[in-house]
């Protein structure tokens, strides 16, 4: 055990959208970690304890997921998220970041920085929705069973046993290895969405809130982005086909590199976190000498 290593740190800050919670890790420039639906910032722990030599790498948890605690009538769209994130930023005075975002959290990443490209030093994106791919077709049924009623039921039933979560009927598609996850991450990410009624009662409302007309108003922005942007996919994704990587690539001027990781699926940042730390390592280094050009 390096005992010389930071270890991560929760913690939460009051803004006007909830308190949010966060783990840190490290020090130096801040890079900024935002997960998807179902999820929390434990998915990124490889990535805060591989890359804090560099960074202070900070892990947020959205509205209605995670720790993080807001109020009953609070809007939790993806665009209240990017409203948060900058609330959240405000919070902790920090200027600018290295933006990292996966999944709805990929597509929460794309909004706050077409809306405050001054305040992202660098953006890494991976699958995630992008334009009119939000929903993606595959993830359709899971909110129209949300939609019915039968979220809570749901989300008991994976808890209760973890290998429904990893079934093909879950999230087992969204893993390489599903089998590879463990019944503590499950538990991690899933325990605190039932915490309470209203806990649930806001993911239901986070899931009832996806619709492609947030990512299609920032395209505009998107084609004038001039942020250093590096795009990382996985080619074997039900959610989001590799397409939509070529997309963004195409659309952002300030993409750098797109790369296509085989056979990855959509969480594959903590499948494959060694090759994808190896990527962020060297774009941020990147985007900080395009800077110093």
């Amino acid at each position: 055990m390096d005992r010389n290593k930071p270890s991560p740190t929760q913690h939460s800050v009051q803004t006007t959208s909830g308190r949010i919670s966060y783990t840190e890790q490290g020090t130096g420039p801040v890079a900024l970690f935002v997960h998807g639906v179902l999820l929390n910032g434990h998915l990124w722990r490889h990535q805060l304890a591989g890359l804090s030599d560099i960074r202070r790498c900070i892990a947020v948890d959205l509205l209605a997921h995670g720790d993080t605690e807001i109020a009953s009538d609070q809007d939790v769209s993806v665009t209240a998220n990017a409203k948060m994130l900058k609330e959240f930023l405000d919070g902790l005075n920090i200027e600018q970041v290295d933006l990292v975002g996966n999944d709805s959290g990929g597509g929460i990443a794309q909004i706050f920085a077409a809306l405050h490209p001054e305040r992202v030093r660098s953006l890494t994106l991976t699958d995630c929705d992008t334009h009119d791919n939000w929903p993606p077709e595959a993830f359709k049924p899971f909110l129209a069973m949300a939609a019915t009623g039968g979220l809570r039921g749901t989300l008991d039933a994976m808890l209760s046993d973890k290998s429904v979560y990893r079934s093909p009927q879950a999230l087992g598609p969204a893993y390489e290895h599903p089998e590879q996850l463990s019944d503590n991450s499950i538990e991690k990410y899933l325990r605190p969405l039932v915490k309470t009624e209203q806990r649930t009662r806001d993911l239901q409302r986070f899931l009832a809130a996806f619709d492609n007309k947030h990512t299609l108003a920032i395209e505009a922005q998107l084609k004038t982005l001039k942020t250093p942007t590096l795009i990382v996919w996985g080619t074997d994704d039900v959610y989001f086909d590799v397409k939509w990587s070529r997309w963004l690539a195409d659309t952002i001027p300030g993409t750098l590199r797109c790369v296509e990781l085989k056979g990855a699926r959509i969480f594959f940042p903590e499948e494959r976190w060694e090759e994808f730390n190896k990527e962020l390592r060297a774009h941020w280094q990147a985007a900080q000498q395009k800077k110093a050009s």
